[in-house]
């Protein structure tokens, strides 16, 4: 494991801010771009139960965040998309080769739909908060 000594303290990579999902992040975080309210699933597309150390990073990065307790399964984390998650997923997007450099793809959120689930995305949080 990639480990600093830093001050007394280990740090894992994890600690150390990085600023993009490994894969198995990206895969994860992904799921929720197209969710009512960014909401992230607990199992991936084939049934298997993502793991707790993968969501868990997730939300220490800021790309995730606890959305509320399951009463019936307390272990399980429900967690949704934050707007820094959105971003470090389009930071991940090839640049288009039309010439805009600089903007990110964005893939299953194009014109005015996705931006009108984004708005109410920002609205309802508004509101929960």
């Amino acid at each position: 494991m990639n480990e600093d000594l830093k001050g007394g303290r280990v740090q894992s990579r994890h600690s150390q801010g990085a600023t993009r999902p490994r894969p198995a992040q990206a895969a994860y975080l992904r799921r929720g771009l197209a969710e009512p309210g960014g909401k992230l699933p607990l199992f991936d597309r084939n049934g298997q139960r993502y793991s707790s150390r993968t969501i868990q990073s997730c939300i220490d990065q800021g790309w995730a965040a606890p959305w509320f307790n399951n009463p019936i399964k307390p272990d399980w984390l429900i967690c949704k998309l934050t707007e820094a998650g959105e971003t470090a997923l389009t930071d991940l997007e090839p640049s288009p080769r039309d010439g805009s450099a600089g903007v990110p793809a964005r893939r299953g959120r194009q014109g005015t739909d996705g931006d009108a689930r984004r708005l109410q995305r920002l609205v309802k949080d508004r509101v929960e908060a």
